[in-house]
């Protein structure tokens, strides 16, 4: 499984999941930060990422 995880996380998550989801990026990584939901949700889907966010409006 690939995290994708949303701006409002810490982007040292990456690393500290790293062991248990090798392939996970952090928004950033894509220029993503202040995009879009629909944005980041076809970066997700087109790459297989399942997105983890703390925003309860996604």
């Amino acid at each position: 499984m690939k995290l994708l995880l949303d701006e409002y996380l810490s982007r040292k998550l990456v690393v500290h999941l790293a062991e248990l989801y090798p392939e996970s990026a952090h928004v950033v990584e894509f220029d993503l930060l202040a995009s879009s939901d629909r944005e980041i949700w076809e970066l997700a889907k087109a790459r297989d990422f399942v997105i983890v966010s703390i925003d309860s409006d996604f």
